[in-house]
């Protein structure tokens, strides 16, 4: 398990690796962020899911590590999102979501889009601005 040898102490990340080197506390880094991922990414999707009146089932969600995107939706409804996205705030992860759920009702950026956007998550442009003056940060470890 590659994110055994990382551990959540007072808001800092601890890591053990057998032997000290880069490669190894970065690959012990990225499991264990996919493993803390998935976990809030479903329950913040469960969280949004109450407004998103369009969505009759709960769609699958999976995460994988993408260069340039937090998130994306497939034809069929499967939402993607990056792990990284898990170290922004709530309201950021909250927003990606949304704005995934939003593409099953609608697949393009859309007039109609944005307006589903817009009552589902008012202040969406605040939030996405916030989010993407970190997106060097948080791509860049």
């Amino acid at each position: 398990d590659q994110a055994a040898g990382v551990k959540l102490l007072r808001g800092q990340l601890e890591v053990n690796v057998r032997e000290y080197t880069t490669e190894l506390v970065k690959t012990a880094l990225e499991g264990w962020y996919k493993v803390r991922a998935k976990d809030v990414f479903h329950k913040r999707l469960d969280a949004v899911l109450e407004q998103a009146l369009w969505v009759d089932k709960r769609p699958p969600l999976r995460t994988l590590t993408m260069q340039t995107q937090w998130g994306s939706c497939s034809p069929n409804g499967r939402i993607t999102l990056n792990p990284l996205l898990v170290k922004a705030p709530r309201e950021c992860i909250d927003y990606v979501i949304l704005h995934e759920l939003c593409h099953i009702a609608e697949h393009n950026h859309s007039e109609r889009f944005y307006r589903l956007m817009g009552q589902v998550m008012p202040n969406w442009e605040v939030i996405k601005n916030r989010l993407d003056q970190m997106a060097g940060r948080i791509f860049n470890g």
